[in-house]
Formats: C-alpha cells, sequence, structure tokens
C-alpha cells in the first residue's frame, strides 16, 4: 500500500493530495501524523491532478510532511441484532460504557436506493399517542413526515415522546426506533439518554449521538449509519422501524460548511447546490419493499431558521417528503403543549392509513370537520380583534370558543400522556358536540347517529 507525503493543501476539515494513482470516490483515507497519530478520512473528490480527502477527526497537527494512505474500500458499518438497547457515538462508537458490537454484518453507509417497482405502497397506521398527529396527520408505516420547527420550540421533547411511545396497533410483528441526533450539546445529549434509560425506550431502540464539538464531517455520516442499521433491522431481521432525526439543520449547516472549505459556488443562500440532491440520498431510504415484511419510516425535524419556512432547509424537505408537522411559536407562548399547529400542517399518506379495520370509519369525516371548525374560529379571531366579541352572532361565537377548546383540550396533552387512537378521535367528537349538529356539514349522518356525545346518550337513556 503506497503513502503519499504530497499534501499541497489544508482547508477545514479538507485536505488536498496531488500526484496520486487513480482512487476511488468515498474511499477510506488513513493519514499519519509526524507523532505516529493516525486520523481517518474518505474521498470527496478525485481528478487526474488532484484528490481531496474530508478528514473525520479534523485537521488538527497534519502537515505537508504527514503520510496519506488510500485504503481502497468505502465506509461500513457493522451491524447485528445486538445493537438494540445500545447508545452510540456519530461515528458508531458505544458511548454507554458497553463492549464494542461485534457485527454479524458490514454493510456500506451508502445503502441502495430502493427500485420504485419494488416499493409497496404505505397503509398501516403508526399510532405515536399524540392527538395532533394521530388525528389530523396520521404517520403511515414507509412514510416520511418531518417536523417543521423553530429555535428554542420544544421538538426535542416532541421527539422522546414519539420514540418512547410510537407503536403499530394490534400489531405482534417487531417494533423498533433508531434514534439519531446530529449537533446536539452536551446537556441535550445527556437528556436523551436519561429519558431513553428512565422510560425503558432504549430497550427497542438504537440511539446515534453526534456532539456540537464533533467534527462536521461526522455529522454527515451520522444519518447514513442509522439508516444503514435501520435498513439491516427492517430488512434482514423483518422489524418495523421509525427513524427519527434531529435536527436536520445541523446536518445541512455542515454541508454548507464543506462546501465552503471546498470553494463551490453556493446556492441559496449559501448552501451547495446538490443539497437537494443529498437530502434525498437520506430521505428516500424510508419506505416498504414488495415481499419483506419489514418497513422503515422516517420523522425528521430541522429548526426553520428564523422561523421562515421558505428556508431552503425546510423547503428542499417538503419537496421530497410527504408532508409537514408545524410546531408553532405562538402556541408555545400559551403555553401550550405539544404545540402543533393543524392548520399549515399536512400528512398526504394519511387517508392511505385512516379508516374501518385501520383506525376507525369516522376518522376521515370528523378530521375534516375539526380542521374546518378550527381555521373557521381562527379567523374569527382577527375579527374580533377589530369589532369586539359583543359584535359577533350567537353561531359564530360557538365557533370562536371551539378554537379555544380545541387548542386547550385536543391540541394540550402531558409529556408522558400516551393517547390511543379511540381516545382522540371520542375527544374530537366532544369538541365538535359544542357546536350545533347543523354546522356538522363534513361528517355522514349515519356517523353522527353512531358517535355524537348527544346521539349516544339518548341511546343510553332509552336503553
Amino acid at each position: 500500500m503506497k503513502e503519499y507525503k504530497t499534501i499541497s493543501e489544508i482547508a477545514g476539515p479538507l485536505v488536498f493530495v496531488k500526484k496520486t494513482e487513480p482512487v476511488s470516490y468515498n474511499e477510506l483515507v488513513s493519514i499519519q501524523l509526524a507523532d505516529g497519530t493516525i486520523k481517518r478520512g474518505q474521498v470527496l473528490d478525485t481528478s487526474k491532478d488532484i484528490v481531496v480527502v474530508q478528514v473525520f477527526e479534523g485537521t488538527d497537527g497534519i502537515s505537508r510532511d504527514s503520510g496519506v494512505k488510500f485504503l481502497g474500500e468505502t465506509i461500513k458499518m457493522p451491524v447485528s441484532k445486538d445493537m438494540l438497547g445500545r447508545i452510540l457515538s456519530g461515528s458508531g462508537e458505544p458511548l454507554d460504557g458497553g463492549p464494542a458490537i461485534i457485527p454479524e454484518k458490514r454493510l456500506d453507509i451508502v445503502g441502495a436506493a430502493i427500485n420504485p417497482y419494488s416499493r409497496a405502497q404505505p397503509k398501516d397506521f403508526i399510532q405515536t399517542g399524540i392527538s395532533t398527529i394521530d388525528g389530523m396527520n396520521t404517520l403511515v408505516r414507509g412514510q416520511k413526515l418531518p417536523i417543521f420547527s423553530g429555535a428554542g420550540l420544544p421538538h426535542n421533547e416532541i421527539a422522546l415522546q414519539i420514540a418512547r411511545q410510537a407503536k403499530v396497533v394490534g400489531s405482534t410483528e417487531p417494533f423498533a426506533v433508531v434514534f439519531c441526533a446530529m449537533g446536539i450539546t452536551s446537556e441535550e445529549a445527556q437528556t436523551f439518554m436519561q429519558d431513553f434509560e428512565r422510560t425503558g425506550a432504549l430497550e427497542r431502540a438504537v440511539v446515534f449521538m453526534n456532539l456540537a464539538d464533533d467534527p462536521a464531517i461526522e455529522r454527515i455520516i451520522t444519518p447514513r449509519l442509522a439508516l444503514t442499521t435501520a435498513e439491516y433491522l427492517a430488512f434482514e431481521h423483518d422489524m418495523h422501524v421509525l427513524v427519527i432525526y434531529t435536527d436536520m439543520t445541523n446536518y445541512c449547516e455542515a454541508l454548507r460548511q464543506i462546501g465552503a472549505a471546498r470553494e463551490e459556488v453556493p446556492g441559496r443562500r449559501g448552501y451547495p447546490g446538490y443539497m437537494y440532491t443529498d437530502l434525498a440520498t437520506l430521505y428516500e431510504r424510508a419506505g416498504m419493499i414488495h415481499g419483506k415484511k419489514g418497513s422503515i419510516t422516517q420523522v425528521p425535524i430541522l429548526t426553520m431558521p428564523g422561523d421562515d419556512i421558505t428556508h431552503p432547509i425546510p423547503d428542499l424537505t417538503g419537496y421530497i417528503t410527504e408532508g409537514q408537522i408545524v410546531v408553532a411559536r405562538d402556541l408555545h407562548r400559551k403555553g401550550i403543549y405539544p404545540p402543533i399547529n393543524v392548520s399549515p400542517s399536512l400528512s398526504r399518506l394519511m387517508n392511505l392509513g385512516i379508516g374501518a379495520g385501520k383506525t376507525r370509519e369516522d376518522h376521515k369525516a370528523v378530521s375534516d370537520q375539526c380542521y374546518s371548525a378550527y381555521a373557521e374560529g381562527k379567523d374569527l379571531r382577527g375579527l374580533v380583534a377589530i369589532v369586539g366579541k359583543d359584535a359577533l352572532s350567537e353561531r359564530d361565537r360557538k365557533f370562536l370558543e371551539f378554537a379555544d377548546l380545541f387548542e386547550d383540550k385536543f391540541v394540550r396533552q402531558g409529556r408522558e400522556e400516551d393517547r390511543s387512537i379511540e381516545q382522540t378521535l371520542d375527544l374530537m367528537w366532544e369538541l365538535l358536540a359544542t357546536l350545533p349538529i347543523t354546522e356538522l356539514n363534513k361528517i355522514d349522518n349515519k356517523y353522527i347517529e353512531k358517535y355524537h356525545p348527544a346521539k349516544r346518550k339518548a341511546v343510553k337513556v332509552t336503553a
């Protein structure tokens, strides 16, 4: 194996090596420093004249005299079913004090794209225990449904709650969570670890943690290690895997940092022009495959810089994924948890996972009616600010009160509260019962007769 001492330039996490024999893209690299220390890297770009190497541990201590060896293989993740219950670093090393993982296989972290012809259509409901998601923006097995949040909002608490509570109701098939944290602080890492251990959720989870002071290049690798683990559990061991990433904004910032070090021509707001393609290589690894029992469902969490939903990160994410859950700052200011705003939120695959035999026959109708009533009530708040509440008709006051009740009773729930889909739907009916039955114009009469609280009471009295 040849060693090259032809480093021409060092820029940020990148080392430029010239006069090499042909090397492969993504090939692993070993760099030996003057004191004998070995640093690892990966080929980021290769051409006839120069090879660009991104160094995982940072370039401190590397000089022009450092020796560079190209190892002839790409990064592979050692995977095993024994990974369940483990907490690993962003590079896959144990953080929990346990032994190193004895691999059953070593898999390329880039993975293989799922052939569109081989994809099975998502159809099974995943219950998160959070009413605003289960009732109105339903998560379906095999879907990718991101959470759009903002700085200082409780998206990490929501992520932990989903990781604890997510399940496929009525199914005995094995269910696992792969939790991937990128660019988090040590304090956040301790919070995550303590919560997983306290609640027992760690038993069915694999946790990857890349800290804020870890090298940016490691942040690029972390989600790929997590997805490789998820694919192994799903398609080798027939498990249904929920992958939760937080925070994709930190991942995109690492992309921008490396792009700047390579002196690439920047795209929108300084992010690389290939960021859409890069994000797609992660998100499109979700799904189900014909003939395979397992599945991968993704919930990426990102903080929108300046709460701007048109920012490149949420904008490009929205193009690739199947909807979004929006965390609202105004609800958070009211002390409501989880502060999920159902109005701009959307699950494009919701209709495939709800209805008779999956959730309940009235689910679609009651969800549409709540959306409509809540939207009308929120519009009336703007009118009240101008003309006052006394100027409203009796009908309008009912809708105004519905909006307040909806936020206080339906959106608001405890951090440890795990609502079943039946509890969520019954709660929606209780709120709709505050409106005149004549206003329930999106619900079929047969559902009103069967589920409306007033009708149920009438049946009980008669009996």
